[in-house]
């Protein structure tokens, strides 16, 4: 009805006599009535569209670029995106796939993003849909979840550096997938290149002859094309029929405040077009198609899309919670077997968000929705704290991808929050009755240090651990292998992997390397170590809680749970950096750290002071010791009533061992 009143509306506009200087402005091609203008703008819209008919199974490759951080993939999608006439080859093409404000900010991809190529090669014409992926440890979910869309990858390494900790992590969640792999060697233009070696490294760790490594320059364009010849040839179709029935996977998906859920979908079976009857095998909630399309990169609205195919579908979903990442849609009343979906991500960082302002919990609530359903692997829990108010905890993959996430809220929904010091997840095994009947197990997992059982009722505490993985030029093994003793590792393996590489292999507890590891590391090796790591389980360890008091008052976001070995050291640091992190008050301020009701460190915070005696000239010494008490006792009665307000910047700031340059 709306498009039909605007239609009219539109109609008589033009159909309305022009003024007399002027010429008739009627188009001659314009029908007699707003009913069949209405049916010309449709079948114009519609002619628009792409039929993806054309395209059957057998000339599909579906694939994603895996590479290590700062490896090029983003360079190298762009290149493909340009061959393939994609989008117009200029010199801004720089990260087009990196849509996010906070990726082009920091020169990192932190979403997955797909598109669709078109492609002729050898008289026949192809569809490769490409995924570009991030590169950082802390964002392997969206790794992980791209791969279940592909049938093979293209995996770069940087002919400069070399393989890197995050290309052995990606080749093995390629190579446990059983996807094809084809090597591309990229940055051969630089002028301190080395291909040779890093074919070698490829052939050494992953097995994969010299012959099969593509050389390129992404950045000029170099050899690029044969990348795309290698996918044709290398990468299978994908494994599936147009005559089965609608079996359509969700592995993506974002909100629009006009349109709802746009949910990305690859299709293992059947096909869809708009006016089909979908079901969601998660919500069992049934849904009408309102569109379905490619991504270009920019949406591009199609007929139908067939198995095979990867685009995008607009079914009507207003809630946030309708389109669960890993959830398959089918027909109404063509039910099939679900797709497995998407294994869980194990969240490492916990952290307390709460509004700055309490008036704001809606919104922000609302905003975490809406993020979450974007960044399905963050986990949230409700929580609330005596000084902040209601709020949540959320678990995060690491602490690059927590402060992504703070950053994405305040860039894309305006919302300021205080995130709390992140902290690990811990576990306990119980020995007190009570307690065991109040929690309903005797194991239980910590994820707030305000909710740390006492010692007494506690036969054992658990820290979770991970495997790490070190790349690094032999010349700093010494420094590293220090580093890594420091922070109460095991090594476990170590392996040459050609006359100038090492790889290390250590378990690490979680919390040592959570906040600054990879800083330190990169510090020390001048920038040429990477670092990656998996979950090992947990193993037991001797904890404490450690509190902070400011002025004699907890200040419950910057409690933590540490090793007891460790506690002094921690808390004379965490005193310290919190003395340069609060700004000076007109009163003394004391800064402790303390385990129970003992205080094993303390900063004092020198107030302002005003020099009252320096009206007197000579006089009697009373004079001035009185101006002097005087002061002493104001500075009493404000420090009684004054309040002590931590900046929100420093709960991660006061954590890290660096001290800042």
């Amino acid at each position: 009805m709306a498009l039909a009143g605007r239609t009219a509306m539109r109609w008589a506009r033009l159909r309305s006599p022009c003024p007399a200087a002027a010429p008739l402005c009627l188009p001659p091609w314009l029908p007699a009535g707003p009913v069949a203008c209405e049916r010309l703008l449709l079948a114009a819209y519609d002619k628009e569209k792409l039929d993806m008919s054309t395209y059957p199974v057998e000339s599909i490759r579906n694939f994603s670029i895996i590479a290590h951080v700062d490896h090029g993939k983003s360079t190298l999608a762009d290149r493909l995106l340009e061959i393939t006439g994609t989008i117009a080859k200029t010199d801004r093409n720089k990260q087009v796939l990196d849509k996010l404000q906070v990726e082009r900010e920091r020169g990192i991809t932190v979403k997955a993003q797909s598109a669709s190529l078109f492609y002729s090669h050898e008289g026949i014409n192809y569809l490769l849909n490409l995924i570009d992926t991030p590169g950082h440890v802390d964002f392997s979910y969206e790794v992980s979840r791209s791969l279940s869309a592909c049938q093979g990858v293209i995996l770069v390494v940087d002919a400069n550096e070399g393989i890197q900790a995050q290309t052995v992590a990606n080749f093995y969640l390629a190579f446990e997938a059983q996807l094809a792999i084809i090597p591309v060697i990229n940055k051969i233009d630089l002028k301190n290149a080395d291909p040779e070696r890093a074919e070698k490294q490829i052939e050494k760790l992953f097995d994969i002859p010299i012959d099969e490594c593509v050389r390129i320059s992404a950045k000029r364009g170099t050899n690029v094309e044969k990348v795309l010849q290698k996918v044709i040839e290398k990468i299978p179709p994908p494994p599936c029929n147009t005559a089965d029935p609608l079996k359509a996977l969700v592995f993506d998906s974002t909100f629009d405040h006009y349109r709802g859920v746009i949910a990305n979908i690859a299709l293992f079976g059947g096909e869809i077009q708009k006016g089909h009857k979908i079901v969601s095998a998660h919500t069992k909630k049934r849904y009408e198609v309102n569109e379905v399309g490619i991504l270009t990169p920019n949406e591009q609205p199609t007929r139908k899309l067939y198995a095979g195919q990867v685009g995008y579908l607009i079914a009507g979903m207003k809630e946030v919670t309708e389109a669960q990442i890993g959830d398959t849609l089918f027909l109404y009343k063509q039910p099939v077997e679900p797709l497995p979906g998407f294994k869980s991500a194990k969240p490492m960082v916990f952290a307390g968000m709460y509004p700055v302002d309490q008036t704001e919990y809606n919104n922000l609530k609302s905003a975490l929705e809406r993020l979450t359903l974007n960044d399905s692997s963050v986990t949230v829990h409700r929580d609330s704290s005596l000084a902040l108010g209601a709020g949540w905890r959320l678990g995060f993959l690491g602490l690059l991808h927590m402060e992504v996430f703070n950053q994405r809220l305040e860039q894309e929904y305006n919302m300021s929050v205080i995130l709390t010091a992140p902290t690990v997840p811990y576990k306990a095994i119980l020995s007190s009755a009570k307690l065991i009947k109040e929690y309903g197990k005797a194991e239980i997992t910590i994820i707030n240090p305000a909710r740390f059982p006492d010692k007494l009722s506690v036969s054992e505490y658990l820290e979770p651990t991970v495997l790490g993985t070190i790349v690094t030029p032999h010349e700093y093994i010494g420094k590293i292998i220090a580093l890594c003793q420091d922070r109460r590792a095991v090594q476990k393996d170590m392996l040459y992997i050609d006359e100038h590489r090492v790889m290390l292999k250590y378990l690490f507890p979680l919390n040592e390397i959570v906040v600054d590891f990879y800083d330190a590391l990169k510090s020390l090796s001048s920038g040429y170590a990477s670092f990656d790591y998996e979950d090992a389980g947990y193993q037991a360890a001797d904890l404490i809680k450690m509190d902070i008091l400011i002025n004699g008052n907890p200040v419950e976001e910057l409690a933590t749970i540490i090793h007891n070995d460790k506690a002094y050291a921690t808390g004379k640091f965490l005193c310290e950096r919190l003395k340069d992190a609060i700004p000076r008050q007109l009163f003394e301020i004391a800064i402790q750290a303390a385990i129970g009701k003992k205080i094993i460190a303390r900063e004092t915070l020198k107030a302002y002071r005003k020099n009252v005696v320096a009206k007197c000239y000579g006089g009697d010494i009373t004079r001035r010791m009185k101006l002097l008490k005087r002061q002493a006792e104001g500075k009493k009665l404000m420090r009684k009533i004054g309040n002590v307000e931590v900046p929100r910047d420093a709960f991660i700031r006061v954590l890290k061992r660096q001290t800042d340059k």
